[in-house]
């Protein structure tokens, strides 16, 4: 695509396709790719400004336009706006790339709804829309006459490694007493413990998915790489600094002196690779249900992820948090 998958040809239909996150960093890099394929993109994020720079930015280099979609994740009732406003305007949705992100998250910052920020807007936020897109993705399959299912890629995170425990833990996720003991116990001065229990949390909604609607779609998980451990969002969407490399080992210091040559344009090419991959050229086959690695390789997720009983009990404690919405 653009020299990131140049073999393939251009799709002989307009695939509708959102990018959550895709004013800056891989969803960029996402979203342009796609443009040059001829792809009706919808590029999913919060703020107005930065968003039209962004497709600005984007026209420059790809003679075509994405269209902006207005979405907070850490709000919920953004959320809902913003899947009312895409159904309002198309009949379908072909792929949806689950990518935005935050990480490095002060543990004082809360969504909305008063949820932690990393679980809310990666996890929580993005299980939300997908719900709500369900119908445009089902309406795909039968646009296909009942032959190309539609795609979610979830950009999940190696970082999932980090989640303590089984991987999911209420008394992390709600602001309170309970949170503020947890916190106080769990969370070193990098804070991986809350960025990894939103990651093994992508996983285990991915699989849900893969699973709870295997009729009309394929779901997937993806780790980008490198990218982002070394150039993470922060909560307020610029890049934060890599961890400290006081808390990495030596080969790890010495991977990131090497891969930091490179350019943040080529970090976010590389990185929008995987799911690019499992988004375009991967058969269903291959990657439902799966955790794709660099760079288009089916890779093994912690082991928790396979633990049925605690994706069940994240899924069902997502949908009590969503009633109100």
């Amino acid at each position: 695509m653009g020299g990131v998958l140049g073999p393939m040809s251009k799709p002989a239909f307009e695939p509708i396709i959102i990018v959550t996150g895709g004013n800056t960093g891989i969803g960029y890099e996402t979203v342009k790719q796609l443009l040059l394929k001829n792809a009706k993109v919808y590029l999913a994020a919060r703020s107005p400004g930065k968003a039209a720079t962004a497709i600005q930015s984007l026209e420059a280099e790809t003679k075509a336009t994405a269209i902006f979609l207005q979405i907070d994740l850490g709000d919920l009732a953004s959320v809902r706006q913003a899947a009312e406003s895409f159904l309002k305007l198309e009949g379908r949705l072909d792929i949806l790339f689950n990518n935005a992100g935050v990480m490095n998250c002060p543990t004082d910052m809360l969504t909305k709804q008063g949820h932690d920020l990393q679980f809310g807007t990666n996890v929580l936020g993005h299980f939300f829309f997908t719900e709500l897109l369900l119908p445009a993705l089902t309406k795909s399959y039968e646009h296909s006459n009942g032959k190309v299912p539609a795609r979610i890629i979830t950009t999940s995170s190696i970082g999932h490694h980090a989640a303590p425990g089984c991987g999911f833990d209420v008394a992390s996720l709600r602001d309170g007493p309970e949170r503020d003991a947890w916190i106080k116990k769990r969370v070193a001065s990098w804070r991986p413990y809350l960025y990894g229990r939103s990651k093994i949390g992508n996983i285990y909604m991915a699989n849900y998915w893969a699973k709870a609607h295997s009729d009309v779609l394929v779901s997937c998980s993806v780790h980008p790489g490198a990218i982002r451990l070394i150039c993470p969002q922060t909560h307020d969407g610029s890049i934060a600094a890599p961890p400290s490399h006081r808390v990495l080992a030596p080969i790890v210091r010495t991977f990131l002196s090497f891969v930091l040559r490179d350019s943040d344009e080529l970090l976010n090419r590389r990185g929008a690779l995987p799911q690019l991959w499992a988004a375009t050229a991967a058969t269903p086959a291959q990657i439902t249900g799966q955790y794709v690695l660099p760079w288009g390789v089916i890779g093994k997720a912690n082991k928790r992820t396979a633990d049925t009983k605690v994706e069940r009990e994240m899924i069902e404690y997502m949908r009590e948090q969503l009633q109100e919405y």
